[in-house]
């Protein structure tokens, strides 16, 4: 048997598949217009709140939360099924720790401090100074029981980076499940649920329900873009075993539309039922365990499925269409323009390696500018585009000069050498 106990899957060979570099980096970026936004956001509690807000973010956020954090894990789980497949589990938990564990410490330990300190400073009262709040932030315990965030503490907090926390912590857990599964029972189960597949509409509906069910039961967590932790274990798991056979991929291509039609018409119902259950005094729809709670937790759960089988599923026809199946690099390896490759094509090459770093780097920036900015006596509007421009140049800037350009800085944030 070999060290992770994984057959090949049915197909010719490994594929890149360079829309799913390019939905990582439309989502890493956009996670800068997001945050930009809730500054403004009348409901939630961001690091820096402008004194105007708005509803209207509200909406704009709930149509961007349903699929975007989603397909992240989703992609995550497709990649680490390639990794297990050439590097064996144990080489896997390696490969992670180095490319999530490190730079989860090194942005732990210099910039995560950050956005909690300036909100601490938004209070007029509070004068106490960064090097002063350092060790309260990191005067922390263990505890078990909020798995996989089991570093508490009064200050401290994973921010932005709970993404990397929950990533790092189910690669560690798929690993030995990988390396111990029997051979051949890993390939029943997968010609079982291939077999399943098969009618139309079925990839809709069987992963859907799981999802729904989580999201319902276990309620869903605000500060983890609305999702339940484990709604994203799913995820992860869901792409880890759609690319493990081809018979997926292809049934996600042919019921592509289908899912975009239920995707539109389960948020329809879905969206103005969960305005509805957050009206009442004292009402949270994201936990209450009332019918209505529970029932539009539902529609949002399959909603979120529903939407990334239409949105992987379209953009594998559209490049099915335009481009003849080429095996090209191996799974996973970085992409890189050719000597004459075009400026769209470079720019693509350039924010795919760029994902992990420009994530970590983001947040803290986002939220110093908008520190400053909040004070300016100007429309929401004028200050929400200063925002974003200021933080998406910083954040750039911050990863072109001071992460990518040698071998050391590369590491510390996970990127290949």
């Amino acid at each position: 048997m070999t060290a992770s106990h994984i057959d090949p899957p049915v197909t010719a060979g490994p594929q890149r598949r360079p829309e799913l570099d390019a939905i990582r980096a439309l989502v890493v970026v956009g996670l800068i217009f997001f945050h930009s936004a809730l500054v403004f956001d009348t409901h939630d509690d961001y690091y820096v709140k402008n004194a105007e807000t708005t509803d209207a973010t509200m909406i704009g956020a709930g149509l961007a939360v349903v699929w975007a954090m989603p397909t992240l894990f989703l992609i995550a789980g497709l990649g680490s099924w390639h990794s297990l497949r050439r590097r064996g589990a144990a080489g896997f938990a390696v490969e992670r720790l180095l490319r999530l564990g490190v730079p989860l410490v090194v942005a732990t330990l210099t910039i995560l401090p950050v956005p909690q300190w300036l909100r601490l400073r938004s209070d007029p009262a509070y004068h106490e100074s960064y090097l002063r709040f350092l060790p309260r932030f990191f005067d922390v315990r263990l505890d078990l029981s909020e798995f996989p965030f089991i570093v508490r503490g009064e200050y401290f907090e994973s921010g932005h980076l709970w993404f990397v926390v929950m990533l790092l912590a189910y690669a560690l857990l798929l690993a030995p499940l990988a390396r111990w599964l029997p051979r051949d029972r890993g390939r029943r189960i997968r010609e079982r649920l291939a077999a399943a597949t098969r009618p139309r509409g079925a990839v809709l509906l069987l992963p859907a329900v799981p999802i729904a069910l989580i999201t319902a039961l276990m309620g869903m967590e605000e500060p983890f873009a609305g999702w339940s932790r484990w709604a994203y274990l799913l995820f992860f798991l869901y792409g880890f075993v759609l690319a493990s056979d081809e018979r997926f991929r292809t049934a996600m291509r042919r019921d592509a539309v289908p899912a975009l039609v239920s995707a539109v018409a389960l948020l329809a119902i879905g969206m103005p039922g969960f305005l509805i259950a957050g009206d009442a005094p004292g009402a949270n729809p994201f936990t209450d365990m009332t019918a209505l709670a529970i029932g539009v937790r539902v529609l949002y759960g399959a909603a979120g499925w529903c939407c990334l089988v239409a949105i992987l599923g379209l953009l594998d026809r559209r490049r099915s269409a335009r481009i003849p199946a080429d095996p090209g690099p191996r799974a996973g390896a970085a992409p890189g323009p050719g000597p004459r490759a075009g400026v769209g094509k470079r720019l693509y090459a350039y924010l795919a390696a760029a994902v992990l770093p420009l994530y970590i780097l983001h947040q803290p920036i986002v939220v110093a500018v908008a520190y400053g900015v909040v004070r300016w006596d100007a429309p929401m509007l004028v200050k929400y585009v200063a925002i974003v421009a200021v933080s998406l140049t910083l954040s750039v800037a911050a990863y072109d000069l001071l992460v990518r350009r040698t071998r050391l800085t590369r590491s510390l944030f996970g990127m290949r050498g």
